[in-house]
Parts: C-alpha cells; sequence; structure tokens
C-alpha cells in the first residue's frame, strides 16, 4: 500500500471530503505511475480520481464496526512515536 494513503474508517470526526479525495488522487497517482498526468491524459485522471472518491464515500458509509472511533490526535501521536523510533540514529 502506498504511505500516504491514510486509514480512513472509524475516526471521530469522520472523515472529510477533501481526506476522501486526497486518498483517491494519491491511489490514482500510484497505479497510473505519474504525479501530473499530460494534457492528454489530464481529463482521463480527474474522472479517475472522482471516481475512486465516489466508491470510497459509499464504501466508508457501508462499512460496520463494534468497535468505538479512533481519535485522530492519539492516532497521530502513535504514529510520530513509531517514527521516532523507526528513524533514531
Amino acid at each position: 500500500m502506498c504511505r500516504n494513503i491514510r486509514p480512513l474508517h472509524n475516526f471521530e470526526p469522520p472523515a472529510t471530503g477533501d481526506e476522501v479525495t486526497a486518498a483517491a488522487l494519491q491511489y490514482v497517482r500510484k497505479v497510473s505511475g505519474t504525479a501530473k498526468p499530460s494534457k492528454a491524459n489530464q481529463e482521463a485522471f480527474d474522472r479517475a480520481v472522482a471516481e475512486v472518491a465516489h466508491a470510497t464515500r459509499h464504501l466508508l458509509e457501508d462499512l460496520v464496526t463494534t468497535a468505538p472511533p479512533k481519535d485522530r490526535e492519539v492516532e497521530a501521536e502513535k504514529a510520530r512515536a513509531r517514527a521516532a523510533l523507526r528513524y533514531a540514529r
């Protein structure tokens, strides 16, 4: 999985439209192998981002869990702690 795509399910507050679109953009960039498409491919690229974002929103709406929602700040702190351990020299 692409490191820049973050889990979006089961957070309080829920994922925003911007977060969903950013994840879709990262996915399409990874799959297409380009960060910035040529003018000839821009329309297809933008359409793919919109479609992936649309499917992602539906997925997040339909997922069910019994786990309590995760706190974004707590999860971010855990990620920073893991990174500090990983990159400590």
